[in-house]
């Protein structure tokens, strides 16, 4: 009897096996997959943005279901690097647990449309920008003919404002013009002309200094005549000016939070820091343009970006770790926003750590597995209150060994320098501090 019994169960087993999982309980797209991807794909993934396909429809996705699945369960997509054990970040991409499962059962399914009518509301967005409609846009002043191949040093053009008062900056946002050669843009604030000070060296003033790392060794006579030359910007006018936003691939647009805003006063100029990259096919790049949204409400907090810089680094040919450090310490109080660790292509991971005055620390932002590809801006959930005497120290590891696929020469010593084959150590972060007089007023921040 027991033998028979157990004979009945295995086939029933067998049977139920056979049968597969119950159709009604498996996802679909109208009722499961769409919310998922409209949360944390679309923003990307839509035309006239980075994503290679839009994923906005059933239509668009179905072919690349499969493709989708395999991304998602390898968490290379939607790309998303910080440790979650550090940090809760409001702009994370980093699908839960639930809802790989969600994506991943619905592509073993064969990816099954469901019903429209169960389909959520599409997002709104407004096309050409992810901050939305733009008070103000202000174009590159020339365009920039880019040669199909050699070494284009960084170009700095000034652009003016035409701001006749003071300007609160709620939200900003660079769209490149010719991504196809465009690696990077920059923009930063000069003083309206005949204001020589450098603003950039007063704001860090205003809020702390950083730590001075040592000095690295000297170039041998060979090394300094192999190097590649860098570009300065313009003289005069405030040197780079003040950071006010950056594009890469991978970055969007700033918004600052509610009542912050950066100050633009009556009479600045925009500088855009460009860095082209040849591809074989002399392009040209005329449309490179930055966004600007005023602040609509009281601006009770000035909003800063400063980059944490360690432009000493010495990486050693053949070196797997090698470690590199900066940090700043605040001699006022203020309120962290926000990060984005940038390094190039021998980038292996980055660490962002306070220690308070007390002498408590902790891990504020962790990148174990730091990707050249995905300049990533980790947005606080709420902000960081850091204390008067409060100190941001931030450690890099490169690696410049042959085991780094993307390391263009595991044999050369790398120094600081502006092109990717070259290195760069900079922990930026955004801070906001109590707005000071005299008040500055227009764009709705009085």
């Amino acid at each position: 009897m027991f033998r028979r019994a157990c004979g009945v169960a295995l086939l029933l087993a067998v049977l139920a096996f056979g049968a597969g999982p119950d159709p009604k309980n498996e996802p679909t797209y109208s009722k499961d997959v769409a919310a998922v991807l409209n949360a944390r794909c679309v923003n990307c993934h839509r035309t006239g943005e980075i994503g290679p396909m839009p994923l906005t429809t059933y239509q668009e996705v179905r072919p690349w279901a499969k493709a989708i699945r395999e991304a998602v369960i390898e968490r290379r997509m939607p790309p998303w690097h910080a440790d979650p054990n550090h940090g809760k970040f409001a702009n994370e991409r980093r699908l839960t647990d639930a809802e790989l499962r969600t994506v991943s059962r619905w592509a073993e399914a064969g990816a099954p449309p469901g019903d429209p009518k169960h389909l959520p509301p599409a997002p709104k967005f407004t096309e050409g920008w992810t901050i939305g409609q733009p008070d103000v846009e202000i174009l590159m002043p020339k365009p920039y003919d880019v040669p199909a191949s050699g070494v284009v040093a960084y170009q700095y053009m000034t652009a003016p404002t035409g701001f006749t008062e003071d300007k609160w900056i709620a939200a900003a946002e660079v769209r490149p013009g010719n991504r196809a050669v465009v690696h990077h843009v920059i923009a930063f604030v000069l003083p309206p002309e005949g204001d020589t000070a450098s603003p950039a060296a007063r704001e860090r003033e205003r809020f702390g200094a950083p730590c001075a790392p040592p000095a690295p060794a000297a170039l041998t006579p060979t090394a300094a005549a192999e190097r590649p030359r860098t570009a300065t910007p313009p003289r005069g006018g405030g040197g780079l000016g003040v950071h006010l936003v950056g594009w890469a691939p991978g970055l969007q647009g700033a918004v600052y939070p509610l009542g912050s805003a950066k100050l633009l006063r009556a009479g600045s100029r925009i500088m855009f820091q460009l860095h082209y990259t040849p591809n074989g096919k002399a392009q040209v790049d005329s449309v490179t343009k930055v966004g600007l949204r005023f602040a609509k409400g009281p601006v009770t907090r000035t909003a800063h970006t400063m980059g944490i810089t360690n432009t000493r680094i010495v990486i050693p040919p053949g070196d797997a770790n090698y470690e590199s450090t900066s940090c700043y310490s605040f001699t006022r109080d203020v309120e962290l926003v926000g990060f984005m660790p940038h390094m190039h292509l021998r980038g292996k991971d980055f660490l962002y750590r306070v220690t308070l005055p007390d002498g408590r620390t902790e891990t504020l932002l962790s990148v174990p597995k730091y990707d050249f590809s995905w300049q990533t801006w980790y947005e606080l959930t709420q902000s960081r209150s850091l204390p008067r005497g409060a100190r941001i120290d931030c450690t890099a590891h490169f690696d410049n060994s042959p085991n780094n696929k993307y390391n263009p020469d595991p044999s050369k010593e790398v120094r600081w320098g502006d092109q990717t084959w070259e290195e760069m150590m900079i922990g930026w972060i955004t801070v906001t501090v109590d707005r000071e007089p005299p008040a500055a007023t227009g764009g709705g921040g009085s």
